[in-house]
């Protein structure tokens, strides 16, 4: 089920041997993820709408942007959000600095700056601002009851940074302030992940996705479980068509990206099945023992 070439190949099972040396807990790669943005993720690609929602059982995640901007997507929005979630449980503020140049900032995120109409810096520029420009409408429903938030990532932003240059630092600093429901739902128990394994999976979303919510539903799994393929179907893939052909077009593209997953995150015991996905036990991605030696 593998369709990694071998250079991608040799080159995830490199970074996945340099985590195994010196895990994360200890080698200050640890970063955060906020849970109601596990259960459920933004888009793969562009939706081409201003209003999208996924669901996952009870709860659902509705993101809504101007129409003149757009809906954030993709890889790059989700280590945006990686980066703030982390930056925030590390700081405790709201008050979150970017850095003076966009390539200090870009380096963050494990990203090289390029240039062009499909380089690395305009990209990035764009998925910023949809996703500085985006609400987010999270609720929960059941027979009894309805409950939900909604909210905005920031309350402000400021961007000093000169595309053309990213290597300039600027006069001033760039910086975001959170808004104040989004920070308590970051910071409200955040789910740890491996920094390193985010650079390693950054060429795919859906990797992405499997990655965050695997490391954070292992953490409370005690027997293995069958997770039927329509349910992560509607929580991570519900761009594809409502068919049979759909459904077996989302697991072909589940089980490859899940390939990835696992030589970054060996720990995670799972299989194919013939109605689902069969998870087992496992180590979380962050373990809380010292590594070997230590």
């Amino acid at each position: 089920m593998s369709n990694l070439t071998p250079i991608s190949a040799r080159k995830l099972l490199q970074k996945a041997m340099a985590m195994e040396d010196q895990e994360a807990l200890y080698s200050g790669d640890l970063g955060f993820m906020g849970r109601g943005m596990i259960l459920a993720t933004l888009p793969h690609r562009d939706p081409k709408v201003n209003e999208f929602t996924r669901n996952n059982g009870t709860y659902s995640l509705t993101i809504m942007a101007p129409s003149a901007i757009g809906l954030p997507y993709g890889s790059y929005a989700r280590l945006l959000l990686a980066w703030i979630s982390t930056e925030a449980v590390r700081t405790k503020s709201r008050e979150l600095v970017l850095g003076r140049s966009m390539s200090e900032f870009m380096g963050q995120l494990g990203l090289l700056p390029t240039g062009g109409r499909w380089g690395t810096i305009p990209q990035l520029k764009k998925q910023m601002t949809r996703l500085f420009r985006a609400s987010f409408s999270c609720a929960y429903t059941d027979a009894d009851r309805v409950a939900g938030v909604n909210m905005q990532v920031v309350r402000a932003f400021d961007l000093w940074w000169e595309p053309k240059t990213p290597d300039q630092p600027c006069l001033f600093e760039s910086t975001i302030s959170l808004n104040e429901d989004f920070f308590a739902e970051i910071t409200n128990r955040p789910v740890p992940i491996d920094m390193r394994a985010l650079e390693a999976l950054k060429g795919s979303s859906l990797a992405l996705d499997i990655y965050f919510w695997s490391t954070f539903r292992v953490s409370y799994l005690k027997r293995e479980t069958m997770i039927p393929w329509e349910s992560l179907q509607g929580q991570f893939g519900s761009e594809y068509a409502d068919t049979k052909q759909g459904r077996y077009g989302f697991k072909r593209n589940f089980l490859a990206q899940l390939v990835k997953v696992q030589v970054a995150y060996p720990d995670l015991h799972c299989s194919d099945g013939e109605h689902g996905l069969i998870l087992a036990p496992s180590r979380t991605s962050i373990s809380r023992r010292p590594p070997s030696g230590g």
